[in-house]
């Protein structure tokens, strides 16, 4: 009786059932989202952090992250918002911390400022973001978008992930030549066990799926965990190390010999958010921030427009229940992880792993959130499951996403090449902003120029305004003696 009131609290309150769902599937959905998301614990602490400061990303001043104390703070974080993007606005969007955003601390800011400065930027960049959330701006901004233009964003974040994917598994790499700059594997060959382990997974998983197996992609996970366990077992391949290109990419598979660490939750606070100002002066420091918005603002806007569109939650225009507080929780996630040091915390699309796997509310959420949180404390197991395997999820994730491509009519080209663009551009570039602000841009020009200017949003065009601000902003900072 009492797990039947509880089944039908959580029911109620997530609308689990109204949204086509159940309970089951919601779990297995969060424990797929916290598998393809796992790695960024491990990934995380290696781009910002370090275990020594001869290999870490060292700021102005000397100063760096411990490893461990920022693995620590990356799934305290994770979790956290995770829960709340769960409770608060019931949708199965998982949060961590944003891989474009990290890069641009470790490579960028902290060769001007120290990590305390650099993450003081990231909680001014959060405090704007909730702002124009909560002033309900941000979401103008979204209903703005045209209908197209969000069909084209999902399909976009469905090709980027499947891209992650593969470049994550070394079935694509960069050639180091000018051209081609990609190349099939090593050589234009498949020659490394783990991209063999990535296949078989992608292999496993699409019959799955075919097959319209119940947890497909969970069975996928484990069953393709457990080979790779047993080949790195017989074959001592290794972790790559940045340097073997036939190894593991993060972590090998191995059963832990330990399950429990302690977490040091000692970056917790560590942050000064005008410090910036005064080291490197106002406007050089207004450019920074204006940067972080951005790349923030905009990439978890088309993670959100693709991840709702594939849980079948979007309405027509793209938007979901629970909208303007998810808009909220977001800008939430970048004060929360500039506080504790773990870098802006935002919607990650590797969410879609789960939302593939049947996760359609809030609860799926929760569950990725607690397991995040549990995972501060059992760091050991978060490393069972290689990138590879993840990687393989992503590629399945992409080409379910790549459905909503039917929603857009390629027979207007003032739709067909803004929407081109903003699929391409992506992947290409890496980076999902980017192919929205080219897309924006598209949108306005295309349409003004013949004939349709009236029909276009006036914050449509500020908004691609600023997009081309923020392309050419290394000339402007350039003239502005930055």
């Amino acid at each position: 009786m009492a797990r039947t009131a509880i089944a039908a609290r959580l029911d109620g309150y997530f609308k689990v059932a109204e949204r086509g769902s159940t309970i089951p599937q919601e779990v297995r959905g969060g424990l797929v989202t916290f598998f393809a998301m796992a790695y960024i614990i491990v990934l995380n602490p290696l781009i910002i952090g370090g275990f020594s400061a001869d290999q870490a990303a060292v700021d102005v001043e000397g100063g760096w992250l411990p490893n461990s104390q920022v693995a620590a703070v990356t799934a305290l974080v994770g979790g956290l918002m995770t829960i709340a993007m769960g409770v608060v606005a019931n949708v199965p969007f998982g949060l961590a911390a944003g891989l474009g955003i990290n890069s641009f601390l470790a490579f960028t800011l902290v060769g001007e400022l120290t990590w305390p400065e650099a993450m003081g930027l990231v909680v001014i960049n959060g405090v704007l973001i909730v702002l124009l959330s909560v002033t309900g701006l941000r979401q103008r901004i979204f209903d703005a978008i045209p209908a197209e233009l969000k069909s084209a964003i999902a399909v976009g974040v469905g090709l980027f992930i499947a891209f992650i994917g593969f470049v994550d598994s070394g079935f694509v790499r960069a050639t180091g030549n000018a051209s081609p700059p990609l190349q099939l594997g090593e050589g234009g060959s498949i020659v490394s066990l783990p991209t063999g382990v990535f296949l078989l997974g992608v292999v496993l998983m699409g019959i799955l799926v075919a097959r319209k197996v119940r947890g497909a992609l969970l069975i996928g996970i484990v069953a393709t965990t457990v080979i790779a366990i047993v080949l790195e077992a017989i074959f001592q391949v290794g972790p790559s190390l940045g340097t073997n290109p036939n190894a593991w990419n993060l972590n090998p598979p191995a059963l832990p010999s330990a399950l429990v660490s302690l977490p040091d939750l000692s970056l917790v606070g560590q942050v000064d958010p005008f410090g910036a100002f005064a080291r490197i002066g106002p406007v050089a420091a207004s450019m920074l921030v204006f940067t972080l918005f951005f790349l923030n603002f905009f990439d978890a806007m088309g993670s959100m427009t693709g991840l709702a569109k594939q849980a079948g939650i979007a309405a027509p225009d793209g938007t979901f229940p629970g909208l303007k507080r998810a808009l909220i929780v977001e800008g939430v996630g970048a004060v929360a992880g500039g506080g504790a040091s773990a870098s802006s915390n935002t919607v990650f699309i590797d969410s879609a792993a789960g939302i593939g796997e049947g996760a359609r509310t809030g609860l799926a959420s929760v569950v990725t959130g607690v397991l995040f949180l549990a995972a501060m404390f059992l760091t050991p197991l978060t490393q069972i499951v290689p990138l590879e395997v993840a990687a393989a999820t992503l590629v399945i994730v992409g080409a379910l996403m790549m459905s909503q491509i039917r929603e857009i009519d390629f027979s207007d080209f003032r739709v067909a090449l803004p929407a081109f663009l903003t699929i391409v551009v992506m992947p290409l570039t890496y980076n999902i902003a980017n192919g929205i602000g080219v897309g924006f841009i598209a949108w306005v020009l295309v349409h003004a120029v013949s004939g349709r200017a009236r029909t276009i949003s006036p914050l449509l065009w500020v908004v691609a305004g600023l997009f081309v601000v923020f392309f050419v902003r290394g000339p402007i900072e350039a003239l502005l003696g930055l």
